[in-house]
This record gives C-alpha cells, structure tokens and sequence, in this order.
C-alpha cells in the first residue's frame, strides 16, 4: 500500500506538472506567434494611428509580429465586444479611447462588462483638448466667455465632432456645471466642427487640439483654453481650465491597452514595461506628438483607476444631459 501510494504521489505531481508547463512556457517565451491588437474605431483615425504605432514597436522590441486588426462600429462596442470574447492568452490586445468608458451610459447595452470583461496594461497616452472661439465673439478668457453667453441666454452654440464625444461630454459638463444656455451642434467629426466655427457658424468649438492649432497661430480662432490636465507645449500662451480658475473642465483624450480578463499577470507586467518603454523614446514622442499625444505608460492599477474614474465622471453628465447614442 505505502508503495502504491507513493507511485500515485508521484504520477499526480508528474501530472500536475505537465498541466503546468504549457502555461509556465507560454510566459517565459511570450510571444510565440503573431498577435492581435484590435483598434474598434475605422483605420486612419487617432485611435488606428496610437495603435498602429504600439504595434510597430511592440513587434521590434519582442521579435514577433504584432498586427492591428481594425473592428468598427457602433462607436467602439463591436471591436470591444469581439475583444472580451477573446482568449485570455496574451495574444489579443485592444487599444481603447474614451467611449470605453462613456458607452456603458451612452447605450442601452454593450456587448462588454467594463467591470469584469478586461485587465488593465496601462494608459499609453494622452491628448490636450480645447475650448476655441470665433474672432468676432468678444471674450478674450473662460470667465468673459462665460459672462457673454449668461449676459444673453440662447445666443452661443457650441460645436462637437459628435453626440456622445468627448468633446461634446466636456461641452455638456461645462453649459450644466455653469447653468448656462447654449446649444449644441454636433458634426461628424473634428474637422466640420472646427470648420464651422472658422466660419463663424458655430461660435464656440470644443475639440481636440491638432485640428485647431495652426488655425489658432493665423488668428483665425481664438483659444481661450487648453481643457485638459496640461498646458500644451503647441500653444505655450494659452492657459489650462485650471489656470483659468475652472479645474472642474479638466478633460483628457487618452488611448488605453487593455487584455481580456485572466490574462497571466506576468505577460501583462511584460507588455506594460514595453509600452512604457516605447512610449517614452524620443522617436516615439516625436510621432505621438504630431498626433496631438503625449506619453504616459501608466501602471495596470493606475489605468484601471482612470478607467473607472471616467466611467463614473461622464455617467453623471451623460444622465445630467439625457444624451443617449444615435
């Protein structure tokens, strides 16, 4: 009996082992083939290019061929919905924006749990955004702007690149923060909304700072703050929300990588010191600067943290204002 409990001892520790290993080497050697990162938006735009770029160096710097694979539609949620069904095996990634956080509000549903369906890999960057307004509107700060629009109720609209963005979700936190009577109009994208307050059709614009920069150097837009944690190096004269005396507006753009949930933790570990790494080469600031970002590389906690504060943040404003997803 002692021998026989012995010999089967030894076959569970010999089966447990053999159960183990597979795990332990995909660890050690990850990655061993291709993987996928989805970009849940269309190629060509911020979140496509953030992710284009991770991928290119995630592929130098391991030696495997990371590939961006892009999901769109209904603002995010198929590609994310497609990525939470995905393996928990390091070998697929998603790159996600704000609407990650924002759609859970903003729809009646989403094909993903944001609480339970990812691990968190880090915040790979973040951009400015900005308040913008047209020549002919008088205000030359936040605080005149605001007295404008409260001196005559109905007057000032504001435009947006879409229902639901986060330049309209800003606008919004601002016009019920303040009580203020404004309208908004939104636009299918940065460059209308932008366009239609050069043409003074649209006084006020809040969007992301690329599309508004040059304008703001030929004096054809007038910039009366960078919404944003940060001053922006783009417009070094222009103060944040903050220093304006607002610091409740403060709003970041951000790309995020997460893994579905139960990925091991030590690929994650890896990845989030690769991402951290490629983020903050000199090169990679240079791309990411002319995309408007700047590099962060956070911890998993620490974009988990920032996951879940904007979740709560823009929930509130998104009831407060009854937007709901077209």
């Amino acid at each position: 009996m002692i021998l026989n409990r012995r010999h089967l001892l030894n076959v569970s520790l010999a089966t447990a082992a053999t159960v183990a290993a597979p795990r332990i080497a995909r660890a050690e050697t990850y990655p061993a083939r291709p993987v996928r990162l989805i970009a849940p938006f269309a190629a060509g735009g911020p979140n496509d290019l953030m992710a284009r770029l991770i991928a290119q160096g995630l592929s130098n710097s391991l030696g495997k061929q990371f590939y961006v694979e892009n999901i769109g539609g209904a603002g995010g949620n198929v590609g994310t919905g497609q990525a939470s069904r995905a393996a928990p095996d390091g070998y697929t990634m998603i790159a996600v924006a704000p609407s990650y956080a924002t759609n859970p509000a903003l729809f009646d549903s989403v094909p993903y749990d944001p609480n339970r369906s990812f691990d968190a890999v880090t915040v790979a960057a973040t951009a400015p955004t900005i308040l913008t307004v047209h020549p002919s509107v008088p205000a030359k700060t936040v605080g005149e702007l605001i007295a404008a629009i409260k001196a005559t109720p109905g007057k000032y609209s504001y435009a947006s690149p879409g229902a639901g963005t986060p330049p309209h979700l800003l606008g919004e936190l601002f016009r019920l923060s303040l009580q203020l009577d404004m309208v908004h109009v939104p636009f299918s994208s940065g460059g209308q909304a932008i366009g239609s307050t050069l043409a003074g059709h649209t006084p006020i614009s809040f969007g992301a700072l690329p599309p508004a920069v040059e304008h703001v150097k030929d004096g054809k837009l007038r910039a009366l703050a960078i919404t944003s944690t940060e001053a922006s190096d783009a417009l070094s004269g222009v103060p944040t929300v903050a220093q304006a005396g607002y610091p409740d507006f403060a709003a970041d753009i951000w790309t995020a990588v997460l893994v579905p949930a139960g990925t091991p933790r030590d690929i994650v570990a890896l990845l989030q010191r690769e991402i951290a790494a490629l983020v903050n080469l000199p090169e990679t600031r240079d791309r990411m600067a002319a995309l408007g970002y700047r590099p962060v590389g956070s911890t998993p906690d620490d974009c988990a943290k920032l996951l879940a504060m904007e979740a709560n943040r823009w929930a509130k404003v998104i009831k407060d204002a009854g937007i709901k997803a077209r």
